[in-house]
């Protein structure tokens, strides 16, 4: 389960990897590339992104042995993990925050509200027309926020092209319907949201792969995780970023082979 902004092309590489030794899906997310894209912030609310991955796992064979996800395909794939254990044997997440340690941090810590005031900047109406200026310009910054990426190969810049050329409307959507961005006053939900135990203690086995140089997600986001995950394996990558799956990917390979050898 891939992120924003990106697609399920993120994954090809490993996905070839992992062939000889196991069945490989990798989805795009609603309203990104050519998936379906329904109208209006109402259709991406988590309840939806997740059933939409529920019907997805139990039309390819429900329990799946590993589901990978990072960014917001991990933000759809704690929901899961949470509300329906039994469609997976194992869990891995790659820079992708627990939603109850997200509003930990998003109500007390200044340093992760910082990170995420970009949140409230893509939910406004004509963010999507910052995005694409002068050649995606925005998007391929966000990309290279540690210097030029040197994984960011011409090939691969003209993929994210032609996925962001398909539309970012529905890709915004997922920031629009979700409370989990900084308070910018009294009223905002992030205040007063509560979540119930249903949805955030996870009894899936979950490995937690973590580029700590990630701008937009802080380390405290790490802290207290086994009060909702007690069956976690954490790894800290210190030398990487958000873009991990691109920076290590034989780390990355390892860490699902790992969860794939478990499952069994």
């Amino acid at each position: 389960m891939h992120g924003f902004p990106e697609g399920a092309f993120v994954w090809d590489d490993l996905l070839v990897a992992l062939a000889p030794e196991a069945r490989c899906v990798a989805p795009n997310l609603r309203g990104y590339e050519r998936s379906s894209a329904p109208q209006g912030v109402e259709a991406y609310r988590v309840k939806h992104l997740v059933a939409d991955l529920a019907a997805l796992i139990q039309a390819l064979g429900a329990p799946i042995d590993v589901l990978v996800a990072h960014d917001w395909g991990g933000g759809v794939a704690w929901n899961l993990a949470a509300l329906q254990p039994q469609l997976i044997k194992q869990l891995v997440i790659l820079n992708s925050p627990h939603p109850a340690a997200m509003v930990r941090e998003l109500r007390h810590n200044p340093e992760q509200q910082a990170a995420s005031a970009y949140m409230n900047d893509l939910v406004q109406p004509d963010a999507a027309q910052h995005l694409v200026a002068d050649d995606h310009a925005a998007l391929f910054a966000k990309l290279s926020r540690f210097g030029q990426a040197s994984w960011l190969t011409p090939a691969l810049r003209q993929r994210y092209r032609e996925v962001w050329s398909c539309g970012l409307e529905g890709a915004l959507n997922y920031y629009r319907a979700s409370p989990l961005r900084p308070a910018r006053s009294a009223d905002d939900l992030i205040n007063t949201l509560e979540l119930p135990p249903s949805v955030v203690n996870v009894s899936v086995p979950t490995r937690i792969l973590w580029g700590e140089q990630d701008h937009a997600l802080r380390p405290g986001l790490l802290d207290g995780l086994t009060q909702w995950v007690p069956n976690l394996h954490l790894q800290r990558v210190p030398e990487a970023s958000h873009w991990i799956v691109h920076e290590q990917p034989a780390l990355v390979l390892q860490t699902i082979r790992d969860a794939l050898a478990a499952s069994a």
